[in-house]
């Protein structure tokens, strides 16, 4: 026992038996905790430090007539503390040890240092000395100490073929980053199943998802390491199988392949309904907030289909969902161009980029003058570009006006698509481009109902001066949409610039809207008002939402720290409740849950307590940190919001859509023991 650490006991035992042949003594380590302390396997896992035991056999005052010690290691049980998964023993263990002597007849000196470590909330790193003398032919027989070796012994995994166990290969996916192990069982597989990858002193591997199919058994699982970058293959791993009371421990090439599903059709199953989820989260996205204002374009091309051919139309809704389609692909193999390079992926990520904003500006400020009439006159044909009749009604329009809808779409797509895309863009390069593409399909069936039966648009209303306000309306919408676009460069662009860019499509559409409304008044006349009413509307705007003082754009009675890993962990173990919101300002579903939630009762003053502890990690610009973040809890877009806690140290994953009733019961969850 050390002073130093009084809830460890630690004591070496003898059977008293030598081996004439192998020179060899059968002894322990008993390591016994009181408490929930405890101690760690060979490799503990995402932290801890294995004891061992230092002989001193070089030293001159050091161990003597010991030429060689193996240390036996017992089954380890998987032990979770503050998120973190290691490997180890609760309340102690006995560690067998086989000392392989010189000479039986000699003298055995034993001047040892035994470094163990021991945790609960805190951990201590305690060294016992261990000074012995006898001779090993004197050694008297100890019943007691031997039915403990025989007992540690028999915990201990072998490589003996009559446990009816077999470890047949081990396979990295380094696409997927995934480790797959394969197994036999002869007698059937238990309940209690376990798979242990160790051997490799960087890299450390998640929990096993175990898949079982008569005597064969498949683990899969993540490799990690704290240096980054690592590669699995043609190294050798060591492999422990755990069947109920039975433990096979093998040492095992690593070969690099493809992570194929032992079941077969789970896998395809998987797929076929992310598939299913994505179709109808596409179609789901035609009434999201954000694809609103391109109705305008819709409604524009079914009100001019509406006298025309068959044919005609048909040709026009198919160029639409092409657009739609199209463009998806083009987001999917952005995407996969940036996983093949190994930079960081999510979803909405464009609108981390100033440029692509810029044009998504320009784009809904020209479709809104469109739907004005301010470009019914055709651009100068050595330019031949046609971007101001973007959206008429040419086959070329109606691509565009698809394309224009999907880049809309992504900011406010999380609440139906986080699923699918999630699975998509942590799959293979199939299935990221088979899910994005429901995903359009989805979002291009209206479309493609009307180009399959065009005789549904003789069920619209005839043409008059509602068609005329409608456009007004819609193309009302889409300078909102612009402005708003305009406002998420407020982290790019100085404020009195992004009001002067935000005056010019304003005092554009206010202008035409104006002069629409009053022909008899002139344009010139109407110049000055629209002018002063645009910069009325603009600073009104940029008031009320806070543009002025984005710093305070946060919910102002919560206090928001910056989102750190380590400071979750440490706060955790102070019995602090941590709530994590990863958010985006161009995330529309992240506004959504901070005015319908995070900023109402009871939520609200749920976060001010003093146990609570509020973190915020803004992914409005592009970040590792967070990204990496988000894909270590298995996301790949916004908004994110997770709760830990003395209850839930792993963390309690939130729902996209959040509701008070479902943070409210996490909070509670987290806070319990």
């Amino acid at each position: 026992m050390n002073p130093q650490q009084p809830e460890a006991r630690v004591r070496l035992h003898f059977s008293g038996e030598a081996d004439p042949t192998t020179r060899q003594l059968y002894a322990s380590l008993e390591v016994q905790l009181s408490g929930d302390w405890k101690t760690y396997w060979r490799s503990p896992g995402e932290a801890g430090i294995p004891p061992e035991i230092d002989w001193r056999t070089e030293e001159p005052q050091g161990s003597s007539n010991i030429e060689n010690v193996e240390w036996l290691w017992p089954v380890p049980e998987r032990i979770e503390m503050l998120g973190l998964h290691t490997l180890g023993y609760k309340n102690g263990t006995v560690f067998p040890l086989l000392i392989q002597v010189k000479d039986l007849s000699q003298p055995v000196a034993i001047n040892a240092r035994l470094r163990l470590s021991s945790c609960t909330t805190v951990c201590v790193l305690t060294d016992y000395e261990i000074q012995l003398e006898f001779t090993p032919t004197d050694l008297k027989a100890d019943p007691q100490a031997s039915f403990l070796i025989d007992k540690a012994l028999s915990r201990v995994p072998t490589n003996m073929p009559d446990t009816g166990l077999s470890a047949e290969s081990v396979v990295w996916d380094k696409e997927n980053n995934k480790v797959v192990v394969t197994a036999q069982s002869e007698t059937g597989w238990e309940k209690a199943v376990d798979v242990i990858i160790d051997g490799q002193e960087e890299i450390t591997f998640s929990l096993p998802e175990v898949t079982i199919v008569g005597n064969q058994l498949q683990a899969i699982m993540n490799a990690s390491s704290w240096l980054g970058e690592y590669n699995l293959s043609g190294e050798s791993v060591t492999v422990t199988l755990l069947n109920g009371d039975s433990g096979l421990e093998k040492t095992l090439p690593v070969e690099e392949g493809t992570a194929i599903s032992l079941s077969g059709g789970s896998g395809a199953a998987s797929l076929i309904v992310l598939l299913g989820l994505a179709l109808l989260g596409g179609l789901i996205l035609n009434l999201m907030p954000c694809v609103l204002p391109v109705l305008g374009m819709k409604l524009s091309s079914v009100l001019h289909a509406s006298g025309q051919e068959a044919s005609l139309t048909r040709k026009q809704f198919l160029s639409s969902a092409a657009g739609i389609i199209f463009s998806f692909w083009l987001l999917a193999t952005f995407l996969w161009i940036l996983k093949l390079t190994g930079n960081s992926i999510g979803w909405g990520i464009q609108f981390q980029n100033p440029w692509f904003i810029g044009f998504m500006v320009v784009v809904t400020a020209l479709f809104a003058a469109n739907l004005m009439g301010m470009f019914e006159i055709r651009l100068p044909s050595f330019l031949s570009t046609k971007l101001a009749t973007a959206g008429d009604n040419s086959t070329a329009g109606h691509f565009v006006q698809g394309m224009f809808a999907t880049l809309l779409a992504t900011p406010c797509s999380a609440p139906f698509l986080g699923t699918a895309v999630a699975f998509a863009l942590s799959t293979n390069s199939f299935n990221l481009f088979a899910i994005f593409t429901a995903l359009g399909i989805g979002l291009a069936l209206p479309y493609l109902l009307i180009a399959a039966r065009p005789s549904l648009l003789k069920w619209m209303p005839k043409p008059g001066q509602w068609m005329i306000n409608l456009r007004r309306i819609l193309a009302l919408m889409l300078l909102v949409t612009s402005l708003w676009l305009i406002s998420l460069l407020q982290v790019f662009l100085p404020v009195y610039l992004l009001l002067i860019i935000a005056v010019i499509p304003t005092l554009m559409i206010l202008h035409a809207l104006l002069t629409s409304l009053m022909p008899q008044s002139g344009k010139g006349l109407l110049l000055l008002p629209s002018l002063f009413l645009s910069m009325a509307i603009v600073l009104f705007g940029a008031w009320s939402t806070g543009f002025f003082t984005p710093e305070q754009s946060t919910s102002d009675n919560l206090t928001w720290k910056t989102l750190n890993e380590q400071e979750i962990a440490s706060s955790v173990a102070k019995g602090k409740v941590i709530f994590v919101d990863v958010t985006a300002d161009w995330c529309i579903t992240c506004k959504a849950n901070k005015i319908r939630v995070i900023d109402r009762d009871p939520t609200n003053s749920l976060l001010q307590q003093d146990f609570v502890v509020t973190m915020r990690g803004d992914w409005t610009r592009p970040s590792e940190e967070i990204n990496a973040y988000l894909q270590k809890n298995g996301r790949f877009g916004v908004p994110f919001n997770i709760i830990y806690g003395p209850g839930a140290p792993e963390g309690i994953p939130l729902p996209v859509i959040l509701d008070h009733d479902t943070v409210t019961a996490a909070i509670e969850k987290a806070t319990s023991m």
